[in-house]
């Protein structure tokens, strides 16, 4: 009975502590439980606002070099070395947009990288705008020398166009005009005689007008004698001269020692038998022009 009184405090008190132990045990595993089921949602939570972060941001960079790239194809450039730095820079944004960004560090690079292409392209921009400014500047300056030498070119031309004229006008005042033109048919006494039968020389005596302006020299006249038919009396075939790259038939010629004063002077043509009745003119020609005419008739015998 001893023993068994003294076994029977002992026992009672082991049977109340285990069940309590294994009641807290419980609770703390719940706990616990409970704190990494918290901790689990509020990381995947995190992870999903995180990776909505990370998806948003890789949209704005791709955003961004998609716009640099629409930048890149609205610079101009005549300059082929800045147009070859253009299109490197295009082709390197180009890449980076293939490029996935998975990670926080992956776009902090592609942001910084971002950010010096940015600096680039404004650099371009500005060595563009001054090119266009300089090129602007050079075509208005091409503009005005363009302008410049048309109206060089117009004065040039006017110029030309008053020269031929004075030209034209100093050839004609510099051709040595007959004035006093008078045709006489002579008999042999150097009588004047108008009948046929009695002519045995036609005089025309003329004076060839001073002009200062005139080449100055020897000079030959030519004289052509038409009679009413129209035929050139001439004492030979090989009579020819040239007027107006033409070869004419002349009558008789005469030089002359010109000085660019009035000089009297007087053409003789033998009667060859070729005088018939009518009117005849008479031309004077002096170096390739027509310097004077004339008329005379003749009567019957």
């Amino acid at each position: 009975m001893t023993d068994t009184n003294t076994f029977t405090p002992i026992e009672q008190p082991k049977k109340k502590s285990a069940p309590i132990a294994m009641i807290f045990t419980t609770v703390i595993l719940a706990a616990a439980l409970i704190f990494l089921v918290v901790m689990y949602f509020d990381q995947k939570n995190k992870m999903v606002d995180m990776e909505t972060v990370l998806t948003q941001e890789k949209d704005s960079l791709q955003n961004e070099l998609r716009l640099m790239v629409n930048g890149y194809d609205t610079l101009k450039t005549d300059n082929d070395s800045l147009m070859a730095n253009l299109q490197r820079e295009k082709t390197r944004i180009v890449q980076l947009l293939k490029v996935e960004a998975s990670n926080v560090q992956l776009i902090k690079k592609y942001r910084a990288e971002i950010g010096t292409m940015r600096e680039i392209m404004k650099g371009y921009i500005v060595q563009i705008d001054s090119l266009n400014t300089v090129n602007q500047q050079l075509v208005a300056e091409n503009i005005g020398i363009k302008q410049q030498i048309t109206e060089v070119q117009t004065t040039n031309v006017e110029l030309e166009k008053a020269k031929e004229e004075l030209t034209s006008k100093v050839v004609v005042a510099s051709v040595i005009q007959a004035k006093d033109i008078n045709a006489v048919t002579l008999n042999q006494k150097r009588k004047e005689t108008t009948r046929i039968n009695n002519i045995d020389k036609l005089r025309i005596c003329f004076t060839l007008r001073e002009n200062p302006i005139a080449t100055a020299g020897e000079k030959e006249v030519f004289m052509r004698v038409i009679r009413p038919d129209s035929l050139v009396i001439t004492t030979s075939p090989d009579n020819l001269f040239d007027y107006s790259g033409n070869k004419l038939v002349y009558s008789a010629s005469r030089l002359v020692d010109y000085m660019n004063q009035d000089i009297e002077m007087c053409i003789f043509l033998d009667n060859t038998g070729d005088f018939i009745i009518g009117t005849y003119s008479v031309e004077l020609y002096l170096e390739n022009n027509i310097i004077g005419r004339t008329t005379f008739a003749l009567a019957k015998r």
